[in-house]
């Protein structure tokens, strides 16, 4: 049992990762932080428009900076980017400072999730699915490596995903040396 006082989630764009960080800091009593999110709010632009100044190399740079300074805190459930895991030493930061939660989804859920979503740099192309599948098999065995719980995310709808990964953690995970 990972005695860590972090709970992270990792996995692909539109597993549900945004979705399901809101109800386990409220549930567990933790703070949410959105690992994008603060890098916008860091450097005052948008992913996209990162990406588009930066390049890939430039984001994963700030992405990787960004997560080593939230995992300095305890306490809290981190929301990661689909690529955080590509780093090693994302990964490895990941293992010794928090629970990992790799939330599962298959391209074809991830397409019907984010079939109006235009915002994400990696996918602003026609051939979605391809790019989706190209990813995970890339990132899928990375995400398995830091992953102290994979929950399957396509299982459930969206209301009950949130009690499904609780209950799914309660038994599992321990904070501060006491169950969760």
């Amino acid at each position: 049992m990972n005695p860590a006082r972090n709970l992270i989630l990792v996995g692909p764009t539109g597993a549900g990762k945004t979705h399901l960080g809101p109800p386990l800091a409220a549930h567990f009593g933790l703070r949410l932080l959105d690992l994008d999110a603060a890098v916008e709010a860091d450097t005052g632009m948008r992913v996209a428009a990162l990406f588009e100044r930066e390049g890939e190399a430039g984001f994963r740079a700030r992405e990787h900076a960004m997560l080593h300074a939230l995992l300095e805190d305890g306490d809290i459930v981190l929301v990661t980017g689909g690529g955080a895991v590509l780093d090693p030493r994302n990964r490895e930061r990941m293992r010794t400072r928090g629970f990992v939660v790799h939330l599962q989804a298959t391209p074809a859920q991830q397409l019907a999730r984010l079939q109006g979503d235009r915002s994400r740099p990696l996918l602003a192309r026609a051939d979605r699915a391809s790019v989706l599948e190209a990813m995970a098999r890339v990132r899928t065995p990375l995400y398995a490596e830091v992953a102290d719980l994979a929950f399957d995310t396509g299982r459930f709808d969206a209301g009950d995903a949130a009690t499904g990964l609780i209950n799914a953690l309660e038994p599992l995970w321990k904070r501060n040396g006491v169950p969760a």
